[in-house]
């Protein structure tokens, strides 16, 4: 009857959470109810009547607010007014106060107005929309299909300003006193809606002073000041014992947080002899490739269709074959999780240790991670603001109402939809993986080739054959962004496939396999003849250059092949892994040449060290900055490499600060809680970078 009953409760807690995950967050970003609660009729016509006789306030508010968006042609169908203009509108009358409201309408662009006929006009053709429909419809995909990369999975209308809906809609801005309604305020201010029959649904508006400080907020600035004080003293500790005060014992508890020290260790390269050189270049330039692909998710350009036309294009392979590099990170992973520990441990070890091997994990990743939750629900609200800034504020939303499924990394599973830290579903599948690495590293560790590679080959094996009976039977599409597919089949591919750990495993199996090869020829010379180091690169380089090109006929608009859908989503992710596995493999053992040397620059091992704080970090402010914009920008291949360079400075900077002063106190201290504290102190040295990355791979 006991277990009966442990069980019912476990369910009863189980249906709990899940109910909850349907909330919105207790305390929005932005409290749209104050705009609300400031209506006030009788109190907006006297603003009104004083705005009429004042030439200059009256002004104010028509030039703040609505106009035509230009380049419609082009697909721009927004005009953002003067945001803070409209909320710089400020007037201390007599008994009240008059203050400017920002407000988004949408207007359908297909309406018939009541206007008059001016005389001698003769009729005027209807304007034809049919033919620009489809490339209104063409940008609206890949945008939603950009904004996917970054875990934005909602179809939310507020966050598709060029949504095509059953016609084609204006966005335009108004600016309106605070106290009245956009109804009564265009009426007033411009014309009589009711007369032309003008018609319009209001999207959102905006008050002055509307993101209210929450507790998110005040736990943000406390923890951060107080990590700043510590981090002040803990140097300044550290320097006077270091340099003026030399007979002092130093005592490191004492410079955990130090800045000159943790700034040694950070920038101390110093790696071992068995070091995988050329797994820091990969590692970096696949964040720079991340990066680059998310940069694509500004979806606010001027020239819409302009930006469809060229990302759909040849020209444009390498950016829409992105998606791709997050399965470089999987290959990874599995190569480091297998290259660490072989020859280190046994299969009996392992088990003894298993709460290490998962606490390392664990904690290594937690205090960026943490970090990151704490400043998307709360600063990366308050560092900016503008019209777009709706866009920003759903994701400091998400952080506040489901910031314990991402520390718990369930979020693919529990909340896919409203993610906190969208990007990190990798995170959540990555670690997924290494909690159930131990099933196969058991038998890779036992000691026995023979048991390794028939552990290896049947898991990889029965993934494959699981993940493609299954992506057949789903029919899922092959892309982010398919032209031929509704929105009911685009949520599937997302949420049960794109989130899924067990169609996105292959890669990280891969990666095992590749480790498991590497570390049999640890430290021995590898011999090969040339005419098999020529067929190795003619079929690694065939089956990556496949994978990038195959990404451009997905994106036509006359793709329609279910069959090659279901194979592409099966096979495409492990290929990638072969052909990366068997680069690292030439570089590793002297057949990759001037590429080795490449992957092996010094340049690349600092944006390797901070690639897991750059992942996490960067795609809350990239939304920060693009969500400030008061006006679309006008796109081209240019533009966004300069905005890609902006980008990257500003995550290169932010993960440094976050790394040196919370990263790099917290894996020391979790080192010593791990492993004990040693008993005599030795000089900052950094560890071979494989080792030390198998607990952070981004």
């Amino acid at each position: 009857m006991v277990p009966k009953l442990k069980y019912l409760f476990i369910l009863v807690i189980i249906q709990t959470v899940n109910s909850n995950l349907i909330w919105d967050a207790t305390y929005p970003a932005i409290d749209q109810s104050l705009h609300e609660e400031a209506i006030d009729p009788v109190l907006c016509e006297e603003h009104i009547n004083y705005a009429i006789t004042d030439s200059f306030l009256r002004l104010q508010f028509i030039d703040s607010g609505i106009r035509t968006p230009k380049g419609i042609l082009d697909g721009n169908t927004v005009d953002l007014g003067n945001y803070h203009q409209c909320l710089g509108i400020n007037r201390q009358l007599e008994d009240s106060e008059l203050q400017g409201k920002y407000c988004l309408i949408r207007v359908p662009l297909n309406q018939t107005l009541n206007i008059p006929q001016l005389p001698g006009l003769t009729d005027i053709h209807e304007f034809e929309i049919n033919e620009i429909k489809a490339g209104f419809q063409r940008a609206h995909e890949i945008n939603v299909g950009a904004r996917r990369l970054g875990g934005i999975f909602n179809n939310d209308t507020r966050l598709a300003p060029q949504s095509p809906l059953a016609s084609i809609n204006l966005r335009v801005a108004v600016c309106v006193p605070k106290t009245c309604s956009t109804k009564q305020a265009i009426d007033s201010l411009l014309f009589n809606i009711s007369a032309f029959g003008f018609e319009y649904t209001e999207e959102f508006c905006r008050v002055p002073n509307d993101k209210p400080w929450v507790a998110a907020d005040y736990v943000a600035v406390v923890l951060l000041s107080l990590i700043g004080v510590l981090s002040l003293i803990s140097t300044v500790y550290d320097v006077l014992v270091q340099f003026v005060l030399k007979n002092v014992v130093r005592k490191p508890i004492y410079a955990l947080f130090s800045i000159y020290t943790n700034g040694q260790r950070l920038m101390n390269f110093t790696t071992g002899s068995d070091a995988l050189h050329c797994v820091d270049g990969i590692r970096a330039l696949a964040m720079i490739w991340v990066l680059i692909g998310h940069t694509t998710t500004e979806n606010f350009w001027a020239n819409p269709l302009t930006g469809s036309q060229w990302i759909a294009s040849p020209e444009a392979l390498w950016l829409s074959a992105a998606h791709i590099t997050v399965d470089t990170f999987f290959t990874l992973s599995g190569l480091l999780v297998v290259y660490t520990t072989a020859g280190k441990l046994s299969g009996k070890k392992l088990l003894q240790n298993l709460h290490l091997f998962y606490l390392n994990r664990l904690l290594r990743m937690f205090p960026v991670l943490a970090t990151g939750v704490l400043l998307e629900a709360s600063l990366f609200n308050r560092v900016s603001d503008g019209p777009y800034w709706l866009w920003m504020s759903d994701l400091v939303d998400r952080c506040r109402a489901f910031w314990w499924s991402t520390l718990l990394h369930m979020q693919n599973y529990m909340n896919p939809e409203r993610v906190c830290i969208g990007q990190t579903w990798y995170l959540a599948i990555d670690v997924q993986l290494h909690i159930l690495s131990p099933l196969v590293l058991f038998w890779v560790l036992s000691g026995s080739k023979k048991l390794a590679w028939l552990a290896l080959a049947i898991t990889f094996v029965l993934q494959l054959s699981a993940a493609t009976v299954y992506n057949f039977l789903m029919e899922f599409p092959s892309s982010l962004i398919s032209p031929n597919r509704g929105p009911d089949e685009m949520s599937n591919y997302m949420f049960k496939y794109y989130v899924n750990t067990l169609t996105r495993a292959s890669p990280y199996l891969v990666g095992m396999i590749i480790g498991y090869v590497l570390s049999l020829y640890r430290g021995t010379k590898v011999r090969l003849s040339m005419g098999l180091v020529i067929f190795n690169y003619a079929w690694a380089t065939a089956l990556l250059s496949f994978v990038i090109y195959s990404s451009y006929p997905i994106l036509q608009p006359s793709w329609d092949n279910q069959p090659l859908d279901s194979l592409y989503n099966s096979f495409i992710r492990p290929a990638w892994a072969l052909g990366l596995g068997w680069l690292i493999f030439a570089c590793v053992h002297g057949y990759a040449g001037p590429i080795n040397w490449l992957l092996s620059l010094r340049i690349w091992k600092l944006p390797a060290r901070l690639s897991y704080a750059m992942y996490i970090l960067h795609f809350g402010l990239m939304i920060a900055v693009n969500s400030s914009a008061i006006t679309p920008p006008f796109f081209s291949p240019e533009g966004l490499l300069f905005k890609f360079l902006g980008h990257f400075g500003l995550v290169f900077i932010v993960a440094f600060v976050v790394v040196l002063f919370i990263e790099a106190p917290c894996t020391i201290l979790f080192k010593k809680l791990l492993n004990g504290v040693p008993k005599k102190e030795k000089k900052p040295a950094v560890e071979p970078e494989a080792a030390k990355e198998t607990g952070k791979e981004v």
